[in-house]
């Protein structure tokens, strides 16, 4: 089987990730059954947040997400892994595929940060989202279980999975805006007139569609096509990854913001917007819509329409603001991956960007 660190890549731990891996290992050996070193630690390349590392014994290997290190300044809400472990304990068993979970450690004495160990998957991360070298059969399968996975996570009915207390029902994107603004201005490096705009526009024109408080579902809050692993052979994906911005939302902002990459242009943020969607096999951004409403009921595209430039202008403001907070990240010397840098120039464009859906809408 194909191993995920051909895909994903590991490296050497950086200083500023590094930990006593002694008191993991002992940690380890009393909280995880079937634990047994020696223990060795490597990092996996990308995850712009939380840090994520291979734990390498000579029986098995696993991943572990940890919070920054203890250098690293925190912003409000921001890194809660333990969330991560509470909402992929809910949903094993379910129609979403995700990795089994462990443990979690919240003493943040043991290595100097919380952190959890999950199972070690072994599969593809597929980064190219226009899926260079496939056939048009393939790219088509995969982009059908993608939109199959996201229908199946907002209609799982998440009160029975243990997860009613996930975040707070109603006014979802009020308290989007709301957090993405301050999260923006609590990380400017250098302002953006197009942010301060849409601070003030996006609250006032908010479409009954987003108002609706029957809306509720677990929404990922980064549901893409590389925070999924796919099985080594077969076009199905085995886990959604990377669930550190899930919550009690509402299912249109989570799907809006995975259709971005209709709209992003190629080599852009992985956007596939330009692109002869036909000629490769990939659905239109309207099939890719049709697909979803089928699925999970919850609109159709015609009442979708009128409200969609709202929904794409709201969702450019955040991925700026998430940039923003990278390139934050990279100033203070804490960013985790090494396409933080690039990644911290895009909050400028993606916030042009905004600003003309919102002129549109």
């Amino acid at each position: 089987m194909t191993d995920f660190q051909n895909f994903i890549g590991t490296r050497a731990v950086s200083p500023q990730h590094a930990f006593d891996i002694d008191a993991l290992t002992a940690w380890l050996e009393a909280n995880l059954d079937g634990f047994k070193g020696p223990l060795t630690v490597e990092m996996f390349k990308g995850g712009q947040s939380n840090p994520t590392y291979k734990l390498i014994t000579p029986g098995q290997s696993y991943v572990m997400r940890a919070k920054p290190g203890p250098v690293a300044k925190l912003l409000p809400s921001a890194h809660a892994i333990e969330r991560e472990y509470k909402v992929m304990s809910g949903l094993a068993g379910t129609d979403v595929p995700v990795p089994r979970m462990y443990c979690l450690c919240t003493d943040e004495s043991v290595i100097g940060r919380a952190f959890y160990v999950m199972e070690f998957m072994a599969g593809r991360v597929l980064w190219d989202q226009s899926l260079t070298g496939m056939s048009n059969a393939e790219r088509g399968q995969i982009y059908d279980e993608m939109n199959r996975v996201i229908a199946a996570l907002h209609t799982v009915t998440y009160a029975e999975r243990g997860l009613a207390d996930y975040g707070k029902p109603g006014n979802y994107f009020e308290r989007q805006i709301g957090r993405w603004g301050k999260q923006y201005v609590a990380s400017i490096t250098q302002p953006i007139p197009e942010m301060d705009k849409l601070m003030e526009w996006l609250p006032a024109h908010m479409p009954a569609s987003a108002r609706d408080e029957n809306m509720t579902s677990i929404v990922h809050g980064d549901y893409r096509l590389d925070n999924l692993m796919f099985h080594a052979t077969e076009q199905r994906p085995i886990a959604v990854l990377d669930w550190e911005l899930s919550t009690l939302g509402h299912p249109l902002a989570d799907f809006s913001y995975h259709c971005m990459s209709w709209h992003i242009p190629q080599g852009m943020a992985r956007g596939i917007g330009g692109l002869d969607h036909k000629s490769l096999g990939i659905p239109t951004e309207s099939e890719y819509i049709q697909m979803y409403c089928e699925r999970t009921g919850l609109t159709t595209p015609e009442a979708l329409a009128p409200d969609w430039n709202f929904y794409l202008a709201y969702n450019l403001f955040r991925i700026a603001a998430i940039l923003q907070g990278i390139a934050k990240r990279v100033e203070a010397g804490t960013a985790s991956s090494e396409q933080a840098v690039a990644s911290g120039r895009g909050a400028r464009p993606m916030a042009e960007m905004a600003w003309a859906f919102a002129q549109r809408a």
